[in-house]
């Protein structure tokens, strides 16, 4: 029924990563609780991550550059998802990659990186028993690329900080280079007081089991329990079933006490089987109660049947006591047990015993001579015998006597050449303690000319590495100096010094990734050389020139106004022009005095026109205001001319031109040649696309990484 639970499973994922299992148990009657023994935090410095992930975009065909990657391989969805938050681009359709199980192929797809567009490396999953670490995909590695193929191409491992070596190992021994970066770190967590009372509350009796995904948490849990359970709690959870989905894993569980552990194998479907394993329903387990209850007389058969196979195991065991002599004192009971009962079997009949065969007839006085006769001859063989063993033991008596007098002789002899060979051997043994003694002296002699030489060959390259350190790192403070100088400044002249004492430095120098580093030095050398120029000090004299003019400059209503003069015409004269004209007289008169009147008004008033009627408002004191304004306009559009802001020059000097149009007398050849000025400046300064330095601090910092 889906309303009885079978048991709480303790999940020891990272948090928010067990969602599908745990929806998976739910619905299979199980109840969870969540108890992360590792947390997943990102790295305190992720420069070297970042780095190598930017390599991840050099194009392939760029000559005297690093080799693009071959290969990157992930370990796990962390990895995965750490390392795709710091992509700026996204995965490079032709460039491989390779995951450890499932799971990590799942994070992949959720990236967008999914066959048939990419390539994705992972053990195959459709084997009986499949294995998701990091042999097998070393195994899948091996099949894509061929036995030598990644030999001496680049291969990024990202993973979490520390970490298995194994995978690392073998692709070096593959020959292929390979280069490490850590997208997070993993931490011990200190999981709450309630969760720590709900554990309590499963040692006190409650059906529970533990689910433990990697070596690290039962190293955690080891120690965290030392510090929140009692002893008698701590034998408790080494009871408790703990379910490993590797054999590594449960190694690493057997190592730290549990004894009840069953391997399940990579999944959550393989997970949620082995836990219904372990805790099967009260459905399954009332059926067989069923069974048993109405067939008693079949259970109590299996009943005895079980105790006899394990009585005839017992017995048919020999004990550790007397391995060997319980067997053949059971071979001799069962020997004597089938004669007796043979013997009482067969029983005999009863049979008369033969009579004694008849004794032949001889006369008492025959038998008596034969034996006198008898009697004479053994005593004669025995005189004889006696008389030779006399005479041989007389003999060999002699041939003792004699043999004991030449082994005397060869023994005196003998202890005499013995008495000389351990004199001769005592100076042997005595120059041999010398000679050794010499050897042994010698011996210590060449050790420590050895270890003095191999200190000094180290001492040597510590300092032959340290000083090319050194001026790789100073290489890389004048780049970096001149690089950040030449985006702010523009200033291509400077950086092109810093390049050629860069390059300098690094003639001292001699190796393969220090050329490298020399030529991409040459290359931006080339481009800051064929960048074009632009006379900044020339248009910047020109606002200083323009500058120091403003205060000189007159406003629309300070022209200077020439001083009126009293002018009269002479009078003509009037008779010869009323002649001339026909008229009278006194017409002629009338006209020449308001004609003189006329020119006397005219030279007492001037009139202007001014089209800006701010400018005629203006006070003296506003004047030095409007004055400042300009030349603070001019000021800023020096400066973001010196730092190349084109923008920020243009609108400046815009501003600047119009306030000289608006507030200044058009008329005057000192407001024009200012207004002059500040057009070339405006017109002259281009924008000119500045060159990087982005080659020759790609190859520093490759050297770097000893890649």
């Amino acid at each position: 029924m889906a309303s009885e639970r079978r048991a709480t499973v303790v999940v020891t994922r990272p948090g928010g990563q067990s969602s599908a299992l745990l929806a998976h148990l739910a619905s299979a009657g199980f109840d969870t609780l969540e108890f992360p023994l590792i947390d997943i935090a990102p790295v305190a410095d992720d420069a070297p991550l970042r780095a190598a992930l930017d390599e991840l975009f050099l194009p392939p065909d760029l000559p005297d550059m690093p080799a693009r990657y071959a290969l990157v391989v992930f370990v796990s969805p962390n990895a995965i998802d750490h390392a795709f938050a710091r992509l700026a681009a996204p995965w490079p359709v032709d460039l491989p990659v390779a995951v450890v199980g499932p799971g990590s192929v799942a994070a992949l797809a959720r990236q967008g990186v999914h066959a048939p567009a990419h390539r994705v490396i992972s053990p195959p999953a459709e084997e009986a028993d499949p294995r998701f670490d990091s042999e097998a995909l070393y195994t899948a590695i091996e099949a894509h690329f061929g036995t030598n193929g990644l030999e001496g191409r680049r291969v990024l491992i990202v993973r979490g900080d520390g970490g298995r070596e194994w995978l690392a190992e073998r692709l070096a021994e593959a020959g292929a280079r390979v280069e490490k970066a850590a997208a997070y770190r993993r931490v011990l967590p200190e999981p709450s007081m309630q969760k720590w009372e709900r554990i309590h509350e499963l040692l006190s009796g409650k059906a529970h089991a533990w689910l433990l995904t990697s070596s690290e948490g039962v190293r955690n849990l080891d120690e965290l329990a030392h510090e929140h359970l009692t002893a008698g709690e701590i034998v408790l959870l080494k009871r408790t079933p703990v379910v490993c989905p590797h054999p590594r894993i449960a190694e690493a569980a057997r190592g730290a006490g549990f004894d009840r552990i069953t391997v399940s194998g990579a999944g959550d479907e393989r997970i949620a089987h082995s836990l219904e394993a372990l805790f099967p329903s009260e459905t399954g387990a009332a059926s067989a109660r069923a069974s048993t209850s109405r067939d008693p007389e079949a259970y109590a058969f299996a009943s005895a049947a079980a105790s006899a196979s394990s009585s005839k195991q017992s017995s048919s065991a020999p004990t550790d006591a007397h391995p060997a002599t319980a067997p053949a004192h059971q071979t001799a009971q069962s020997r004597m047990t089938d004669s007796n009962d043979s013997k009482k079997a067969s029983p005999q009949p009863n049979v008369t015993p033969p009579l004694p065969p008849n004794t032949p007839f001889t006369p008492f006085e025959q038998q008596k001579r034969r034996g006198g006769a008898g009697i004479v001859l053994l005593w004669f063989v025995v005189v004889i015998l006696a008389v030779a063993a006399g005479a041989g033991a007389f003999v060999l008596n002699r041939k003792f006597d004699r043999a004991d007098a030449q082994l005397t002789q060869r023994l005196a002899q003998s202890d005499g050449q013995n008495a000389d060979l351990r004199a001769k051997a005592d100076q042997a043994a005595s120059a041999t303690t010398a000679l050794n003694t010499q050897i042994i002296q010698l011996q210590g002699k060449l050790n420590d000319a050895e270890a003095h030489s191999q200190a000094l060959q180290q001492q040597y390259q510590d300092l032959a590495s340290n000083r090319d350190d050194w001026t790789v790192a100073e290489v890389e403070q004048i780049l970096s100096s001149a690089s950040q100088q030449l985006q702010l400044t523009g200033n291509v002249q400077l950086a092109l010094f810093a390049l050629q004492s860069a390059d300098t430095r690094l003639a001292a120098t001699t190796g393969p990734q220090v050329v490298a580093i020399r030529k991409a030095i040459a290359l931006d050398m080339d481009k800051l050389k064929a960048t074009p120029t632009t006379d900044l000090t020339g248009l910047a004299i020109k606002l200083d020139t323009a500058i120091d003019q403003i205060d000189q400059l007159p406003l629309s209503g300070e022209a200077p106004i020439a001083r009126a003069r009293a002018q009269t015409a002479e009078p003509g004269n009037s008779a010869s022009i009323a002649a001339a004209t026909g008229e009278p007289r006194w017409k002629v008169l009338w006209h020449q005095i308001t004609s003189g009147i006329g020119q006397q008004l005219s030279s007492l008033v001037s009139v202007r026109r001014i089209d800006n009627a701010d400018a005629m408002l203006t006070s003296p004191d506003q004047g030095y205001f409007v004055r400042e304004n300009v030349k603070l306009r001019l000021l800023s559009a020096r400066l973001s001319l010196l730092s190349r802001s084109e923008p920020t020059l243009k609108s400046d000097l815009r501003v600047a031109d119009a306030a000289l149009a608006r507030y200044f007398d058009a008329s005057s050849k000192k407001v024009q040649a200012v207004r002059d000025l500040v057009k070339q400046v405006d017109q002259a300064s281009l924008a000119v696309a500045v060159p990087n330095l982005n080659a020759s601090l790609a190859a520093v910092h490759q050297f770097k990484r000893g890649g």
